[in-house]
This record gives C-alpha cells, structure tokens and sequence, in this order.
C-alpha cells in the first residue's frame, strides 16, 4: 500500500472528520455582514473539487435556489444584491479569478475561500473577506475545510457541522470500500441516484476519475429512465451500476430503482444498491462522500495507481499557459 499510496492518502481520509472544525475556524474573522441569504441571490463559484462545496450546500439547503457557476465570469444576469463566493482551493483557478474579477467590476459583494494563491492576494489588496484553509491537499481531498467555511461564511448549520468530527468513523468503512473496489475491477462505474441527490451521484464520480483515474459518469432518477436506460440494450458488460439509494426518496423513485436494477440484472450488468443511511442529511452527505473515497481509493491500489496525484490535468494546465 505504501509503495503505491505515496502521498499518503489513506491518512488524509482518515483524518477527514477533523477538517470540519479547521474550516469553520477559518471563516471565523471574516463572516460576511449585511447580507440576508435568501434565494436567488448567492452564487458560487469554484471549478473541480473547489465546487463541491457548492454541490453539497444544494443538497441540504434543497429549498434555496442557490447557483453554481463552473465557467469564466459570470452569469449574464446578476442582480446587484447577489453575494458572489469564490472558492479556489489553490487560490489561482482561472475560472474562478475571472468571475472574481467581474464580480469586483461590477461592485458586488464578494467573498472567498482559499489556501493562498492569487485569489487570497486580491481578497487582501480589496479588503475582502476571504478564509484561509490549509495547504497541501488536492482540492476534492481538502472538501470538510472548503465546506465548513462556506456554512461558517453564511452562518448555516455551524452545530451540525461540528458535530461531524466526532460522528464520522472513517475507519468503519473501509473494509466495505475495499470490497466495493473489488467488484468494480475493469469495468467503467455508472452512479445513479435520486434528484436529491443527484450532486452525491457526481462526487462519486469526480473521485473514480481522480483518485482511481478511470472514466466515470453519473445520471439521476427518474430523468436516465427516459433515456440512458434504453443505452444498455448493448455494450452492457463494460459498465458497472451503482445505485444510491436513501429510504425517504419519494416511493415511486424507489419503485424505479428497483425495476432498473431488476432490468440490468436481465441484461447480466452488474449492479449493486448502497444505502444513504445516518441520522441527519449532513451526516448521511459525509458518510457517503467517505465510501466512495475508500471505493475509489482501492480501485485505485489494485490498477498499482497512486490516487493523490492529477498527471492529467497538471499537463492539461501547462498547455494552456504555453
């Protein structure tokens, strides 16, 4: 495992739970003022793993119309009471300062979430708050700092939160991602989940394409019935299903589920159920996100793959700037 794993990552899932407290400190002096969150006018920004905060705070606020924007400057209609975010683990994404830089323009509220960088420099030389995170992880490893912060910025569910530390038990699935992994050698993973969950579903798939480096993609329920279900009339045998599944999802969702699984073991693709089970949606969240990095983790182990590094997109960033 050492040999492989050379940064270590195992440890950094492990010591997950601990981040939650490290980020909300970190948003602790520069809380936004004079801002009622309310929908329609909050955006955040953030590219990669950098997003995923985002996707999160969707899933828990599913009542809030909270935008994500994934793209250079922003969107073509921004209200002037928008609160813009902008989250750069490095703090040099440049989607990311582009939609700074527009928002500044524009002289909207801003904020920022970042471990240093040029976006940290900017928040500093335009006095604008911005927390610092810690340094040194890659950016979809580091989400309980850049997710803690995001809530400690706007005051969202900061008990729940730090309840966290302590109610995630890392350790306590990893034999179950590892038996996971096993069953997902040389196929392609197709994550499906309920509309809730649906950014849950694209997590898993972000950390099959970045720690175990293989394709991956996600779909949702009950939209992939009226189309990606009739795509497995052939080809079936490289994919390999996994369905989320979390038993308050509205009944005939889960009826679906059921009849989907029911027609891939027809067709001999494999296919498998995992529960999102806990006591409250935050707890539920993370203690899926932790399967799925100890399931892309040893996927990762048994192709002899170092899971940490992005060869890919390093190369992918030096063409740019050339």
């Amino acid at each position: 495992m050492e040999v492989i794993d050379k940064s270590n990552m195992r440890q950094v899932i492990l010591d997950f739970p601990k981040q939650f407290r490290v980020g909300l400190r970190a948003a602790e002096d520069c809380k936004i003022l004079n801002f009622e969150f309310r929908a329609s006018n909050l955006i955040i920004c953030g590219m990669g793993g950098s997003a995923l905060p985002a996707d999160i705070l969707k899933i828990l606020l599913a009542n809030r119309q909270i935008s994500i924007h994934r793209d250079y400057g922003l969107p073509s209609q921004v209200e002037k009471n928008t609160l813009i975010i902008c989250i750069s683990y490095s703090g040099n994404t440049e989607e990311t300062l582009s939609a700074f830089e527009e928002a500044r323009k524009k002289r909207l509220k801003i904020a920022a979430i970042a471990s240093g960088g040029k976006l940290a420099e900017l928040c500093e030389k335009y006095n604008i708050p911005v927390a610092i995170i810690p340094k040194g992880y890659q950016p979809r490893m580091a989400l309980g700092f850049q997710f803690a912060a995001l809530c400690g910025l706007l005051g969202v569910s900061l008990k729940d939160i730090s309840a966290l530390e302590n109610l995630l038990k890392p350790h306590s699935l990893e034999m179950q991602g590892k038996k996971i992994a096993e069953k997902l050698s040389n196929k392609i993973p197709l994550i499906y989940a309920s509309r809730k969950f649906k950014n849950l579903a694209r997590i898993w798939k972000i950390k099959f394409n970045e720690n175990s480096k293989i394709p991956a993609f996600h779909n949702y329920f009950p939209e992939m019935n009226h189309n990606e279900l009739v795509g497995f009339t052939s080809l079936g045998e490289r994919f390999s299903a996994i369905i989320l599944k979390d038993r308050t999802d509205n009944p005939r969702i889960l009826k679906r589920m059921k009849i989907f699984y029911e027609i891939l073991k027809l067709k001999k693709i494999q296919t498998q159920f995992i529960d999102i089970s806990g006591k409250n949606i935050l707890y539920k969240i993370f203690n899926n996100i932790l399967l799925s990095d100890w399931v892309s983790y040893y996927l990762a182990l048994q192709y002899k793959i170092d899971p940490t590094p992005v060869g890919l997109n390093d190369e992918f960033k030096k063409r740019l700037i050339e």
